[in-house]
């Protein structure tokens, strides 16, 4: 279905566009506010953290490839943001949502929490730091139907203001591989399609064999449209490459230009290529080939 057109307006009071933010649409009561952590103590006093709003904190825990995400709201954002500075290490920026006629209410901002919540389990694009989550609280239609359309507009200004940990992945490329796995025969085709991943045995077992997927995998923007075919190199102490499959989709993983590879077929084994005389640590990265090639090999380069 396509999506109606709409105008964004953003204000940057510091007059640096990586600094705060203020994001209203046309024709909406409602208005965002981005900030980082470290700007909330020049802008708290601001007078829509005295409001009721919905919140999002984001930033990265360890070395994951998703972000965490923490959802919330509350009846002050001001007091709730201060604990959240003090209490939760783990953000570094903050999104915040209030209504500029001030109309929403507990119920209001209940919901939205609920529906957000959900929303951001569904598509499992974030970890999220929440612990538990809301009961859909009982709204009246008409109450209903004007919060529903307020989470539209959230929904549409997450993505542009840099999070999207809300969207549902859409693939970027859906290749046409063969139905079967192995080629007839052979070409002199060398075009670079299939990606060979390094796979430690843990991840390999439950994603690359259990699930027939892999991730995250950084993807030059060049090559997505040109890969079918995806290879496991088994890292130490196999060190080989023993098993590909073709591509189905590659969608975006995370908010860091990383990608999850998405099979058609299960995984088929094949004669193990070997990392024979390459320097210890060599296939740490991803690296292309051709499927002819891959299929050929005695050794890995």
């Amino acid at each position: 279905m396509k999506s109606d057109p709409f105008t964004i307006k953003i204000y940057v009071p510091n007059g640096d566009p990586e600094s705060v933010r203020i994001v209203e649409l046309m024709n909406w009561t409602g208005k965002g506010i981005v900030f980082s952590r470290l700007e909330w103590s020049q802008i708290s006093q601001r007078e829509e953290f005295n409001q009721a709003g919905i919140y999002f904190l984001t930033g990265q825990k360890d070395e994951d490839d998703l972000p965490t995400l923490y959802i919330g709201q509350t009846d002050v954002l001001r007091e709730r943001i201060n604990k959240h500075k003090e209490e939760k290490d783990f953000w570094d920026r903050a999104i915040i949502f209030v209504s500029s006629n001030n109309s929403l209410n507990r119920g209001h901002i209940t919901w939205l929490e609920y529906a957000l919540l959900k929303q951001a389990k569904e598509v499992a694009q974030c970890l999220l730091d929440n612990y538990s989550s809301p009961k859909e609280p009982s709204l009246s239609e008409s109450e209903k139907a004007d919060t529903q359309s307020f989470l539209k507009q959230i929904l549409q200004i997450l993505p542009l203001v840099g999070l999207r940990a809300l969207e549902s992945p859409r693939s970027v490329t859906n290749p046409n591989t063969p139905s079967k796995l192995i080629p007839k025969s052979f070409t002199e085709n060398d075009e670079l399609d299939t990606v060979v991943v390094p796979a430690q045995k843990e991840g390999f077992e439950r994603e690359f064999l259990g699930k027939s997927n892999w991730y995250a995998i950084r993807i030059a923007g060049g090559r997505l449209q040109q890969l079918k075919y995806i290879a496991a190199y088994q890292t130490q102490p196999i060190s080989a490459i023993t098993h590909y499959a073709p591509i189905e989709s590659i969608e975006p993983y995370g908010e860091d230009g990383k990608y999850r590879v998405i099979f058609s077929n299960k995984a088929i084994n094949i004669n193990p290529i070997c990392f024979e005389d390459a320097i210890s640590g060599s296939m740490q990265g991803s690296r292309y080939t051709s499927i002819n090639r891959l299929l050929k090999a005695k050794k890995t380069f």
